[in-house]
């Protein structure tokens, strides 16, 4: 790839043929605001922040869609350019509410931020402001059209990351709006809830949704057994939302912290993560001998089955009948906790703090309530629970660690590994070698379930059976192969799919405004976990262990189906 030199603020620096201005400022450390621009996808240049002034040239360039040129001389931060992207602002501002004190968004929000910088501190321009409804209909998103400020950054991840194309844009000029189809509910459009598009909006125009009244009233209620339960993504994630470094594993602290909150008792959800592992693995085998329908795709990540339920409802037959591990350490905590604390399970509010807000949708499935009970009464994201956290008025940095409860507190290395794309097939591998071995995989880490690839294929002879496996790593990555397992492909057998990409670390509940190297950090630490931890397979968990023994005998039993196993069903897509 040829270099040549380019000058920047009276400074030479090195750009590369054929990209563009904002890639070449970037890569050497010059940041340029902007407010549409996504990295991996074409540019629109809608915004005009990115805005460069090129000598030569009588217009403003927009950075993120210019190529550099080898003759180039750019000021990045003139007079000239920092009036322009003032006005942008100032227009962007002229009919947005006036409500940051109130916004969900309000201190992580980029147009907030670019007014700040850009020190933007009287009106010039007055605007009619939009008072569009907001969009309460989804079970996980809370859309306020009022907030839009029409960047299209949503509707190009839906449609060009994530394959759904729920939004769009509506209407025409000064009437245009981003919504689903004919402006209709989220609940009726093809959404999947896997929230990417919060996570790439720079306004409080698409937030999860929330229900914090509810659950400080339970805190506070002596009458009721509050029960949280933590996704095995949430230790490494938690730690950003309090300025330390991407990565970093809180575990303890973190179970320390929502005691101090009021939390009766604290879970951690890799130990369901393990239950899920080992009645997925017994399901598997059961499909190969038996000739079941295969390949068996995973089921814990619901976004992917409300994919299916919509788009490939011939496939729904191949999804394993598993619970996800949310739902399965609900079940258990309702039914088996209860009965050995001999709590009422009415009694007791249930929790599961989450990367993910398609976990929102699934706890109110109706397949997810037993006589009565629902297995997950309330869903919080990283987010949502660190702001509980601030709410309290908890030091995360002044707390010591604490251990999780008794009688779900051991967990696997494998339970851990369902954070991430990839993980969940690597587990399920080591958990097939030994039940059909007895013995441990002797392979420590398997390089091609853990790269970045978009489709990840991997085959493995164990005992007498020779396993093909792949993954798919984000939802817009999925149609090739699904439509090749249509079409007759068989020498899969088990097929993992993580909609967000990345994994769970990637998911749409995970804190705002973090960049690509945020998520690697935490992908890194969960296989640094991985490799300290001296437990594989779920199959050596003494927490789980003592479950089968005591309560559920063994994978796949009658008490397992009953508690542990669901079905889907095709799902009308109206918009």
């Amino acid at each position: 790839m040829m270099f040549f030199d380019i000058e920047v603020n009276g400074k030479t620096i090195k750009a590369r043929n054929g990209e563009t201005i904002l890639s070449a400022l970037e890569r050497n450390a010059i940041s340029v605001p902007t407010l549409c621009h996504i990295r991996g996808l074409q540019p629109s240049g809608a915004c005009r922040m990115c805005v460069v002034e090129v000598e030569g040239r009588q217009g403003l360039i927009p950075a993120c869609s210019h190529p550099v040129e080898e003759w180039m001389k750019i000021r990045t931060h003139s007079p000239r350019v920092i009036k322009a992207r003032k006005t942008n602002i100032e227009l962007l501002l002229s009919n947005h509410p006036d409500d940051c004190l109130y916004c969900e968004s309000n201190g992580n929000c980029e147009l907030q931020k670019f007014a700040e910088d850009l020190y933007v501190r009287e009106r010039r321009f007055y605007g009619k402001k939009n008072k569009y409804k907001t969009d309460p209909s989804s079970a996980a998103i809370f859309r306020d059209p009022a907030k839009c400020i029409l960047c299209g950054r949503c509707i190009r991840v839906c449609e060009e990351v994530q394959d759904i194309t729920a939004l769009e844009f509506i209407g025409r000029g000064n009437e245009m709006q981003v919504g689903p189809a004919f402006n209709k509910g989220m609940n009726l459009s093809s959404c999947i809830n896997c929230g990417q598009c919060i996570m790439v909006c720079p306004t409080g125009a698409l937030t999860e949704k929330k229900h914090p009244a509810e659950l400080q009233e339970m805190l506070h209620n002596p009458a009721i057994n509050t029960i949280i339960q933590c996704s095995p993504t949430l230790s490494v994630t938690l730690a950003e939302e309090f300025g330390l470094r991407p990565g970093k594993d809180i575990e303890g602290v973190m179970y320390a912290v929502l005691r101090k909150i009021g939390f009766d008792h604290v879970f951690d959800t890799s130990f369901a993560a393990d239950l899920y592992i080992a009645e997925l693995t017994n399901e598997l085998l059961n499909r190969i001998s038996s000739g079941g329908k295969l390949p068996m795709f995973s089921s814990c990540c619901p976004a992917w089955i409300k994919y299916a339920e919509q788009f490939r409802p011939g496939l729904l037959g191949n999804i394993s009948v598993c619970k996800s591990p949310q739902q399965m350490m609900g079940s258990v905590i309702s039914n088996h906790f209860t009965q050995l604390k001999k709590i009422q399970p009415e009694n007791i509010y249930s929790v599961s703090a989450m990367p993910c807000i398609a976990k929102k949708f699934e706890a109110q499935r109706e397949q997810m309530t037993h006589k009565g009970i629902t297995d997950v009464d309330m869903v919080l994201t990283t987010r949502e629970l660190a702001r509980l956290i601030r709410l309290n008025g908890i030091d995360v940095q002044q707390v010591e660690s604490e251990m999780a409860d008794q009688p779900y507190r051991t967990r696997s290395a494998s339970g851990k590994m369902l954070a991430v794309s990839g993980g969940l097939t690597e587990a399920v591998i080591r958990a097939l070698h030994f039940r059909i071995t007895g013995k441990d995989l002797p392979l420590k880490r398997i390089p091609e379930l853990r790269s970045s690839k978009a489709v990840k294929e991997f085959s493995i002879k164990i005992g007498d059976f020779k396993l093909g496996f792949a993954v798919i790593n984000g939802m817009g990555n999925a149609p090739e192969l699904l439509n090749e397992i249509e079409s007759g492909r068989n020498d899969l057998h088990f097929i993992e799919v993580m909609a967000c990409p990345g994994g769970c670390v990637g998911g749409g509940g995970q804190p705002a405004g973090k960049n690509a190297g945020s998520v690697r950090n935490r992908i890194k630490a969960i296989y640094e976990i991985d490799d300290k931890e001296p437990v594989k397979t779920p199959y050596k968990n003494p927490s789980l262990n003592a479950l089968y023994e005591t309560f559920l005998i063994e994978p796949g039993s009658d008490e397992s189906v009953n508690l542990l196993q669901t079905n889907y069903q095709k799902r009308e897509v109206l918009l």
